[in-house]
């Protein structure tokens, strides 16, 4: 009989045991799930801002190549050739898809096959044209000026892309439009848009 009974209370006070530490284990859990909710709220919060600064920071490293790439022209070409091709690129700046423009463009590319400004050139003659002469321009700008820059950062081989994609779609060229996307997203993933947007991002918008 006394055998049973300190079975019981045996029984009773591991069962105990077992209950206290059930209740420590429900208190923890319960714990760290408030503290991952807390987390989760919190990376919600504050991932706009981090994506924000990301992009920033991505766009800045664009433009500091971009300057890289214009100080090379400097070892090129005389402060007189430097100051001509500006002068031609102007023209189409300020008189944006008129004749005068475009003939000034093709003479910038005409006598400085090799200046970034070319590279430019190009991709404004392929906005500025149709049809097949936007092909042919934005795909010479994407074949041989891809390393070419605007000030603002935006790489001539990535928009030559993008602009020439959207080309093809508006034509129903389904399979070239998703290679050059493709392209841009291997290759060119931190090239940006004159806004400072990525241009991966803004595929499909």
């Amino acid at each position: 009989m006394k055998f049973g009974v300190m079975l019981v209370l045996m029984s009773f006070l591991v069962s105990s045991v077992f209950a206290q530490d059930d209740a420590k284990t429900k208190t923890l859990e319960d714990r760290i799930a408030a503290l991952e909710k807390r987390i989760a709220a919190l990376e919600a919060a504050t991932a706009p801002v981090v994506e924000k600064v990301s992009v920033e920071q991505k766009a800045e490293e664009q433009r500091t190549k971009a300057r890289e790439r214009m100080r090379k022209d400097s070892e090129a070409y005389s402060n007189d050739e430097l100051r001509e091709i500006e002068s031609l690129y102007q023209v189409a700046n300020q008189k944006w898809r008129t004749t005068q423009g475009k003939e000034s463009l093709k003479l910038l590319i005409e006598k400085y096959d090799d200046a970034n400004r070319t590279g430019c050139a190009l991709l404004y003659l392929g906005q500025m044209s149709t049809g097949e002469e936007r092909e042919k321009y934005l795909q010479e700008a994407i074949d041989d000026f891809s390393d070419c820059y605007y000030g603002d950062g935006v790489q001539v081989g990535a928009y030559a892309r993008y602009v020439l994609a959207y080309h093809y779609k508006e034509a129903g060229q389904k399979e070239k439009e998703e290679a050059l996307f493709k392209e841009l997203k291997d290759d060119f993933p931190d090239a940006i848009s004159h806004k400072g947007k990525l241009l991966a991002d803004l595929i499909g918008q």
